[in-house]
């Protein structure tokens, strides 16, 4: 289910690459987290599954972050991601280029034991 909250806080962004790559890592959680829930939450989206957190998205003025959660038994490319072993996090700055597919293939392993 989509919150009015999440599309207020996607569409008040100023920059439209940023408006661009939250609208698309927002469709690919729910295309790849089955029954995902969304919230709002320290002023950020948050996707849950079964309660438990996937992922956030979150912005600053130079980018985009979005961190999937549930990560220890996942292996992630080497020098994209940051973050303690239970979550990772990747950064995007306009114009770099976002591969949603290894993000969904990521998120599906690390959310499929939520």
């Amino acid at each position: 289910m989509r919150l009015e909250e999440v599309t207020s806080f996607i569409t008040v962004l100023v920059q439209p690459w940023q408006v661009d790559i939250c609208n698309k890592l927002r469709d690919m959680v729910h295309q790849t987290v089955p029954g995902v829930e969304e919230r709002m939450q320290y002023k950020k989206p948050h996707f849950l599954k079964n309660g438990k957190y996937a992922a956030v998205i979150s912005t600053a003025k130079e980018a985009v972050s979005f961190v999937i959660f549930n990560t220890s038994e996942v292996d992630f490319p080497e020098g994209q991601f940051e973050g303690p072993p239970e979550r990772k996090t990747i950064k995007f700055k306009s114009g770099q280029p976002v591969d949603y597919d290894l993000l969904a293939s990521l998120l599906n392993k690390a959310s499929a034991t939520l």
